[in-house]
């Protein structure tokens, strides 16, 4: 069985799960593609399981124009990079607004799914969107602490490198006010300059 062949029936298995009683489905997934890149969200929205593929409104507008900035338009980030989120169903709407985050159970029982990603991709380089997702790896007490550098972890006896993004959610106004502004242009700079990231996308 390929790689690929591997990845498309993990996302077929995926596609199918209901574990979590208070989470809306189904579970969304981006393409199935062998990437040494992986970018891991916090959870679809209420849009994004109706189209159904991750960062696909308004949130996706904004981040895809970041990646435009360095050379990649959004349907080549979404055949080069594969698409991944901390969890996979849409949480559900917060009584007075906004979406809820997904509770610890849910992350829990959901990081199964990444951590076959992990297994299969053998990634190595990992873009966390947003607090949730960057706070599964490092401990984020203010995100100018941590974005705009480059981070390692191991990951099965692998070192891989991480560049954490802000999320590009328009109820958020880090990214569009300073430092957050500046740190954002850092981190796409690390990201583009990235070996990874130039070879992976050089032919692009």
């Amino acid at each position: 069985m390929t790689i690929n062949t591997k990845i498309k029936n993990h996302q077929t298995r995926l596609k199918k799960c209901t574990q979590c009683p208070d989470m809306y489905g189904p579970p969304v997934a981006g393409n199935p593609i062998l990437s040494p890149i992986m970018l891991i969200g916090q959870a679809p929205g209420d849009k994004e399981i109706l189209i159904p593929k991750p960062f696909a409104w308004t949130a996706g507008k904004t981040l895809f124009k970041w990646f435009n900035q360095i050379g990649l338009s959004e349907e080549e980030f979404r055949n080069l990079v594969y698409m991944s989120a901390v969890c996979r169903c849409f949480p559900g709407k917060k009584p007075r607004g906004g979406d809820r985050v997904p509770n610890l159970t849910e992350i829990k029982t959901c990081s199964h799914w990444l951590e076959m990603e992990y297994k299969l991709l053998q990634p190595k380089l990992i873009l966390p969107v947003g607090k949730l997702a960057i706070s599964q790896f490092f401990e984020v007490k203010k995100l100018t602490d941590i974005i705009g550098q480059i981070h390692q972890l191991d990951i099965n006896g692998k070192q891989v490198d991480f560049i954490p993004l802000p999320h590009p959610s328009g109820a958020s106004t880090w990214h569009i006010t300073e430092p957050g502004k500046t740190l954002l242009q850092t981190t796409l700079k690390l990201v583009g300059n990235h070996p990874v990231w130039k070879k992976h996308t050089h032919n692009v």
